[in-house]
């Protein structure tokens, strides 16, 4: 309890992925000992019954070579060597399909529960692990009682599937000694390949239990606490000033991108130099103008700027300039309430569009009314 109390309080919270992806990178996978060794006896037992006659039949012949040899040969050390040498040969190619069987199941055994993790961390000297305070506390800890009862289980069933496959065989392996040497050789192979199969898929009951054991225990063992999923956060996060050099940059990216569309906005309401809106409108696309860019003081003038850049129309309202900017987010249609007063200002841009400057000089410009809820701008 101490020790959950200096880490921030008791784990109650799954592993974050970050912690997940830490606990791999040192080793720490999920693996399953009785998986391995259910699969490898499986495997083991299952290739022995397969290639169990040709591998007698191997070993016959090996010991009928070894025990048939010219009496000439004993006086000369060079044959005798050769002998042995192609015996052992013979041997090595008979039992290498047993051998890679069997190893390609333990490999594929280890990496079928955590996947596989390469790494050079847990060899790296660790003295926490000769604490025998913490040796002993593992001993009689969770760890140490489930220890303790996959133990006691497996001898529970392997005892009472050896006596099953005993008491099955009994009469088979009796038989052995009414038949020839050849005879009983293949069929005594016969029998162990069976019995080693029942042994074997007895563990299997083993490894149903220890497997999820183990991802309790995997899963449990990276628990964290609350504060320490915050303090992960803020790390990943990064420091104050970090994210606020962040925040900026992707403000000015925003600003940017607002400009950008300045050029294509039929009109920029302002008032004069504090407030600008610039307004879109298509009547095929938009129910209503849609708001492209606004700003206050030095954005504002920097709108207008580009806007006379561009020749985009720049309409003094200070009353419309400071309800758009108010009511309106960026691009947002604008409200109802002031569908009416630009589209006065909308209506005199369009006209002037049309007239010889001669004449758009003289048309009166509109002074737009705004409803009583915009009297407060």
């Amino acid at each position: 309890m101490a020790e959950e109390a200096e880490q921030g309080g008791e784990r109650t919270e799954d592993a974050s992925s970050r912690r997940l992806e830490q606990a791999r990178e040192a080793g720490q996978v999920p693996r399953s000992r009785e998986l391995t060794n259910f699969a490898t006896a499986i495997g083991g037992s299952a290739t022995l019954l397969a290639i169990g006659g040709s591998l007698a039949q191997s070993l016959v012949g090996i010991m009928h070579d070894a025990l048939d040899f010219d009496s000439r040969n004993l006086a000369d050390p060079s044959s005798m060597m050769s002998a042995f040498g192609l015996a052992i040969q013979h041997a090595i190619f008979a039992i290498m399909p047993l051998f890679g069987v069997t190893i390609a199941v333990v490999l594929a055994a280890s990496v079928a529960l955590g996947g596989w993790s390469f790494t050079l961390q847990p060899l790296a000297p660790n003295f926490g692990k000769l604490d025998p305070v913490s040796g002993f506390s593992r001993l009689i800890g969770l760890h140490g009682f489930a220890e303790l009862g996959k133990s006691l289980l497996k001898c529970l069933v392997i005892g009472a599937v050896c006596v099953g496959v005993v008491t099955h065989l009994y009469a088979d392996v009796m038989s052995l000694g009414r038949m020839s040497a050849h005879a009983a050789l293949f069929r005594g192979a016969h029998l162990m390949g069976w019995a080693f199969v029942w042994l074997s898929a007895s563990l299997a009951i083993i490894a149903a239990v220890d497997v999820p054991l183990q991802l309790f225990e995997f899963h449990r063992n990276l628990r964290m606490s609350k504060q320490e999923l915050k303090d992960e956060s803020k790390d990943m996060e990064g420091r104050p000033e970090a994210k606020q050099r962040i925040r900026k940059l992707q403000q000015q990216a925003a600003r940017r991108r607002m400009m950008a569309k300045v050029p294509t906005a039929d009109v920029v309401i302002v008032n004069p130099t504090h407030f600008a809106v610039a307004l879109k409108y298509d009547p095929k696309k938009m129910r209503a103008p849609r708001v492209v860019a606004k700003g206050l003081d030095m954005v504002a003038t920097n709108i207008r700027r580009i806007a006379e850049e561009h020749r985009v129309p720049v309409f003094e309202s200070p009353k419309l300039a400071r309800a758009l900017y108010k009511s309106t987010d960026l691009n947002e249609e604008i409200p109802a309430g002031l569908y009416v007063a630009v589209a006065q200002v909308l209506s005199y841009i369009f006209r002037v569009r049309t007239l010889n400057p001669t004449l758009a000089a003289r048309m009166a410009r509109p002074d737009p009314k705004l409803g009583d809820e915009y009297s407060d701008v």
